[in-house]
């Protein structure tokens, strides 16, 4: 009986790494496609409550996103329309008009987790930011995890639709 056991032990675990090691392998497999610079097509907000999906500020934002093999993201994108600031107030909406973070990055499944420590929005410092992803040829479609909608607070929760292209 003893032996039984031990044998199915064994199994069990040689089962559990062959999985593991199954998992890593697709995870390697995406980390090699996600590396390097992709610029942004497209952005688009869903709010929870409606339903109602919408460009954020506008269709024309513009931005890039970097994934370095150190395991590094960047990300700065920006809307359409930005003018040099003339005054104070001219700033401070300039600020909503602006995303950007860093931080080092894991992979997870269709996920990747970014543990941010530079934001222009000083309130992501320290938080994993999630974002869940799939690859279409030379595209990289991104959803962001529900949250509080930064650009509209007053729409409650949303989740973001981001386009990217492998930048040539």
């Amino acid at each position: 009986m003893r032996k039984v056991a031990v044998i199915a032990l064994v199994v069990v675990a040689h089962v559990v790494l062959v999985a593991s090691a199954l998992a890593e392998s697709a995870n390697a497999g995406d980390r090699e496609k996600v590396l390097g610079i992709w610029k942004l097509v497209s952005y688009e907000a869903e709010y929870q409550t409606t339903g109602e999906r919408e460009p954020v500020l506008g269709k024309n934002w513009t931005g890039y996103i970097i994934f370095t093999p150190e395991g590094r993201m960047m990300v700065a994108m920006t809307t359409e329309g930005r003018q040099a600031p003339k005054i104070d107030q001219d700033r401070a909406e300039l600020f909503k008009s602006l995303l950007s973070y860093t931080g080092m990055y894991r992979l997870e499944g269709d996920k990747w987790i970014t543990k941010v420590d530079v934001s222009g929005n000083p309130a992501w410092v320290g938080t994993e930011q999630v974002r869940f992803f799939r690859f279409e040829g030379d595209r990289l479609q991104v959803t962001t995890a529900w949250m509080q909608s930064l650009v509209r607070p007053e729409r409650g929760m949303a989740r973001g639709f981001l386009t990217w292209e492998r930048a040539k």
